[in-house]
C-alpha cells in the first residue's frame, strides 16, 4: 500500500534539510510528537549525500485493532534508517527504511526535498507491505494510516521548529 504526501516548507531547502540532520531539532521534534527513549545513532552529512538512523520508542497514533495487538504493543521499538543523495543545487533524495521491532511489515519509500528560493517542499512516497496469511491487508491498512498520522505530526513540529 502506497501513501504520497506533499510538505512545503516556509524555509529554503538548506534551512530544511540542515534541521533534517541536526540532532537537537530530531530530538525535539520527537520529544513533540511523543516519542520516548530517542536515540540518534548515526547522523552524517557532506555536500553530496548523508545518513541518519533514529531508534525510538511510539505509541499508535490511534486504537489498535484487536486483531492486531498481538503484534503491537502500547510503546513501539522503532528504527527509521535514510539514505540522502544530492541530485543538484535544488534538489536532494531520501531513500529510507522504518522497521517496528516485532511487527512482521515493510515500511520503505522516498523523499524528494525540492529547492525553489527561499522555500522548499518535502514530496514524501511511503510504501507498506505485510505478507502474513489473512491478516496482512488488515497490518498493511493499519500502518499506512497509523504512519500517515505520525508523518503529519513530525512535518507540523518540524515546521514550528524552522
Amino acid at each position: 500500500m502506497q501513501v504520497e504526501l506533499e510538505h512545503p516548507y516556509d524555509a529554503n531547502l538548506e534551512r530544511v534539510l540542515g534541521a533534517f540532520f541536526d540532532e537537537g531539532h530530531i530530538l525535539e521534534k520527537n520529544a513533540r510528537v511523543g516519542s520516548r527513549n530517542v536515540r540518534v545513532t548515526e547522523l552524517v552529512r557532506d555536500e553530496s549525500s548523508g545518513k541518519l538512523v533514529v531508534e525510538r520508542e511510539v505509541t499508535a497514533s490511534g486504537n489498535v485493532p484487536g486483531m492486531l495487538a498481538s503484534f503491537h504493543r502500547e510503546w513501539n521499538q522503532v528504527r527509521q534508517e535514510e539514505h540522502w543523495f544530492r541530485k543538484s543545487d535544488t534538489e536532494w533524495h531520501c531513500e529510507f527504511r522504518v522497521r517496528i521491532e516485532g511487527v512482521p511489515a515493510k515500511i520503505q519509500g522516498m523523499m524528494k526535498l525540492l529547492g525553489e528560493g527561499e522555500t522548499c517542499t518535502n514530496l514524501v512516497t511511503l510504501n507498506v507491505r505485510c505478507d502474513v496469511p489473512l491478516l496482512g491487508k488488515k497490518i498493511t491498512r493499519f500502518l499506512a494510516d497509523d504512519s500517515h498520522a505520525k508523518i503529519e505530526r513530525e512535518y507540523e513540529a518540524t515546521r514550528q521548529l524552522l
